[in-house]
């Protein structure tokens, strides 16, 4: 669970702005990662705590490919161990301080898992995906549940990139590409900009927060550890659904929950975990109580 602010300097925010990614400290203990690594093998099974399915289940035990990364998003639904990751009051507000924005809403978590063997993800900017809502932006949380290492398949991410232009649409496969940069190299060639690649190698339960735009994937694991991580999203307290482009990257997913007579997104689905004048969606912290 994380109980504490994140205190970022002036130098912090620098790098930030320079790199599109900041790199912070462990913000959770060995014992709630592996109450953390015991729910992502009970989510995979399809057993939901709470009896809600997540929004996305791509991976499934005994009927999915072997070889693919894991993947759930919105397991914070599903499960409340989880949602005392996704709905933590500080995440929520290191990601509006980082963003610039008054408060932070959750869009989506992700929870992922990348045995030995699995193949790549590929290289994409999150904010692509995103033509549903208005303003088009997202800043993101990473935390592994694993040690990461280059060869065993950890976060990419193209040092910078956030200040190229962004991708007017999803840059083709996402799960298991062939070549995970082929997106990514044809951007930088758009941009006339040379590849600077930073392959995130740090403890388990460490905060890594990337910016929106800025272009991640991950390779291949070829090593013999497992990396599994939790992934925050999170979007301006103030977002709203856009009234066209649900058809374009997972609009169609998450749109089911746009109400009929206005544009709002509804709390429920899209909670506010902070915001500065003291709002926190209503019902958030017996929530994650009820974890403990």
């Amino acid at each position: 669970m994380i109980n504490t602010r994140f205190a970022f300097t002036k130098d912090d925010l620098a790098a930030f702005a320079r790199d599109g990614f900041l790199i912070t400290r462990r913000v959770l203990d060995d014992a709630f990662i592996a109450r953390l690594r015991e729910r992502f093998e009970a989510l995979f099974r399809g057993e939901f705590e709470t009896g809600v399915s997540p929004d996305e289940v791509n991976w499934r035990e005994g009927e999915s490919d072997p070889a693919l990364t894991r993947q759930i998003c919105n397991g914070w639904k599903a499960d409340r161990t989880l949602a005392q990751v996704t709905l933590a009051a500080p995440v929520g507000e290191a990601i509006a301080r980082l963003a610039g924005w008054s408060g932070a809403r959750v869009i989506q978590d992700n929870v992922l898992w990348k045995p030995p063997g699995a193949r790549a993800l590929g290289m994409h900017q999150d904010n692509a995906y995103l033509a549903w809502y208005a303003p088009r932006e997202m800043l993101s949380c990473w935390i592994p549940l694993d040690d990461t290492t280059a060869a065993g398949g950890t976060l990419v991410i193209a040092r910078g990139s956030h200040r190229w232009s962004r991708a007017p649409n999803p840059p083709g496969a996402f799960h298991a590409p062939d070549d995970y940069t082929a997106a990514l190299r044809e951007a930088a060639r758009e941009n006339n900009r040379a590849l600077d690649l930073v392959a995130v190698e740090v403890e388990r339960g460490i905060a890594v927060f990337h910016h929106g735009r800025v272009w991640h994937g991950s390779p291949p694991n070829r090593a013999a550890a497992h990396r599994r991580a939790m992934v925050v999203h999170g979007g301006p307290a103030n977002a709203r659904f856009a009234p066209r482009g649900f058809g374009q990257g997972n609009g169609p997913i998450y749109s089911r929950y746009r109400r009929l007579t206005d544009n709002a997104m509804d709390e429920n689905h899209f909670p506010i975990t902070w915001r500065e004048d003291g709002h926190r969606s209503a019902g958030l912290d017996a929530l994650i109580d009820a974890a403990d």
